[in-house]
């Protein structure tokens, strides 16, 4: 059987007939799924039933569809790979997790689902006023449209390295089907199709756990030699902002930026809008994050056994792949390949990391289109039938951008960093004008609409300046010493290189470009709020606060409230009120 491993053969395996009706088989059921909303529904003209079901969804599959919204093929393919490239730091973000769903399910979405809006943008002009939420949400527009672009091309990648087809194949079959059944389906399409496919992701991932603990020879043993390899590593606890992964960067960093999804993007809030209560959407959240923690371990998983796997020979320089995101692929194929069918079902995993998580896109874009561009600019008073008709085919329209997109995707390195850094870059930001609105009743659209676009331009600065200056880190020693060197056309390196990284002296021009990617949002989100609270209290020092108490944060208004009462409980106060009531 070793023999047969692409390490030591120089061959990769490709997938077989059984392997593509597995494949196909899913693809046709998630499409079927679609169609069946879309003929349930044919007859109903209210835009809310295609973009938040009607607001009538059960736990389950909100709990299901939250899950694998932003859990696409660029964590399952990526996570691995970072477990295998560097170490297990990363475990902590399921943490990171936990914290963000507490936030967000207990201090933003009260506010945002007791307005019984269907954009989250909508709080923005209630708030700070109508060209605040304009400005917002174009900038959102760009953003997700752009990262669907990055998630479409993984699974396009992994097919690529399964069956040798070309990319614009895989790239132009998935688009098309999810773009399909997202634009006649809806929101209740979207949802029961994530929930299978959640399904079929929790099936891939733990076939490649058991299979690959198999093969070498225990899970704990594919531990052992990771942690020989220091690989396994929890322990990594400096606060210096331009470490890479530690215990703060990964959980505070990381978990501010998981709150920005769940809390503010409209992908993620325009599920929690389809639950007919606050209590159903903050249990589905809290049911969510056991299932975010459940996926992200077992991804890491993978990656210890990917790297005990592989502990003698890279893929990567003994050159059988182009990209440490074709590991896990090629992992599936060495161990599973010789199973008829099985392949098929991890396949089946990326490509439902992939539908789930553009559908989820695709119909939040219809929606953001028709609440905050179409409706308030355009067409006022278009009928509901209109209406709907418009969501479906903006739906349709984004769907084939991102299908464009998806092919200038490659371009680009790490996929994992890539797309937290595009959605950390413009999240921050947006994250801290909810900050802003929630917490500071006295902050008004001047305050939000400075430290918007001054957050927005830093962090595109400091993004763009690590991208420009080259700023990477070194991977871990990655062995060759028992590759087959005969068996393809490389040669075999005389010392493990790592990839070059800006140094880290604190007196470098460049040593800001360091910060950790993790820490994007939260940075964003704090430039915006101390700048947002700083120009307000300028601009409306002399004007009384208004703000109504249900656009604030019920954290803040218990605390206000405790705080009155401490006041009015005062010796002073109780003096003055006993001086009025005798005169």
């Amino acid at each position: 059987m070793a023999s047969t491993y692409s390490i030591h053969s120089g061959d990769v395996k490709t997938l077989g007939m059984a392997d593509f009706l597995v494949c196909g088989a899913s693809l046709i059921c998630a499409l079927g799924i679609g169609l069946v909303f879309a003929i349930k529904s044919r007859k109903s003209d209210d835009p809310s039933e295609f973009l938040v079901a009607g607001r009538s969804m059960g736990v389950l599959p909100v709990t299901l569809s939250l899950v694998v919204t932003f859990i696409s093929a660029l964590t399952l393919l990526g996570l691995p790979a970072e477990i295998y490239s560097y170490n297990t730091m990363f475990w902590w973000v399921a943490l990171g997790m936990m914290i963000a769903v507490a936030g967000s399910a207990h201090v933003f979405n009260p506010v945002l689902h007791n307005l019984g809006i269907t954009s989250a943008y909508e709080y923005i002009e209630m708030r700070f006023g109508a060209a605040m939420r304009l400005l917002v949400s174009f900038c959102w527009l760009f953003q997700t449209i752009f990262y669907l672009g990055t998630v479409l091309y993984a699974p396009s990648l992994a097919l690529k390295t399964f069956s040798g087809l070309d990319m614009w194949v895989s790239i132009l079959s998935v688009g098309v089907l999810v773009t399909l059944y997202t634009s006649v389906g809806g929101m209740k399409a979207v949802l029961w199709t994530d929930s299978f496919q959640a399904v079929i992701i929790l099936v891939g991932l733990l076939s490649v756990v058991i299979q690959g603990s198999i093969v070498i020879g225990g899970f704990g043993r594919a531990w052992e030699i990771a942690s020989e390899h220091s690989r396994i590593n929890f322990q990594e606890f400096s606060v210096d902002p331009r470490t890479r992964l530690s215990f703060w960067s990964v959980v505070v960093g990381g978990g501010i930026t998981w709150m920005a999804y769940y809390s503010v993007n409209q992908c993620q809030i325009q599920r929690v809008f389809a639950c007919p209560s606050l209590r159903k959407a903050q249990i589905a959240m809290w049911l969510n994050g056991l299932g975010l923690a459940v996926v992200v371990s077992l991804c890491c998983m993978i990656g210890v056994l990917l790297f005990a796997f592989y502990e003698g020979c890279d893929p990567l320089q003994l050159n059988l792949i182009g990209g440490t995101d074709e590991l896990v692929p090629l992992f599936v194929m060495d161990i599973l390949g010789h199973l008829p069918g099985l392949p098929g079902i991890f396949l089946s995993c990326i490509f439902s990391g992939c539908l789930s998580t553009l559908s989820s896109g695709i119909n939040a874009l219809s929606g953001v289109l028709l609440q905050d561009f179409i409706r308030p600019h355009c067409a006022l008073n278009i009928s509901s039938f209109t209406a709907t008709v418009i969501t479906k085919v903006s739906a349709a329209l984004c769907g084939c951008v991102c299908i464009g997109l998806a092919f200038v995707a490659g371009n680009f390195g790490n996929m994992l960093q890539l797309s937290y850094i595009i959605m950390s870059v413009f999240d921050g930001p947006v994250f801290g004008v909810f900050v802003l609105g929630m917490f500071f009743p006295r902050a008004n659209k001047w305050g939000a609409l400075c430290g918007y676009i001054c957050s927005l331009v830093f962090m595109t600065w400091i993004s763009v300046g690590a991208f420009f200056n080259g700023v990477t880190a070194p991977v871990s020693h990655l062995s060759v010493h028992g590759c087959n060197w005969n068996a393809t056309n490389s040669t075999m390196p005389t010392t493990t290189t790592l990839p070059p990284t800006v140094a880290t002296d604190e007196n470098t021009s460049f040593s800001i470009y360091q910060m950790s990617f993790l820490y994007y949002t939260a940075t964003g989100a704090l430039v915006n709020v101390i700048l947002g609270v700083v120009v307000s209290l300028i601009t409306g020092y002399r004007e009384p606060v208004s703000t109504d108490p249900g656009l604030i944060t019920p954290v803040v208004n218990t605390l206000y409230q405790c705080w009155q009462k401490k006041q009015d409980d005062s010796p002073a106060v109780k003096e003055s009120h006993s001086s009025t009531e005798m005169a």
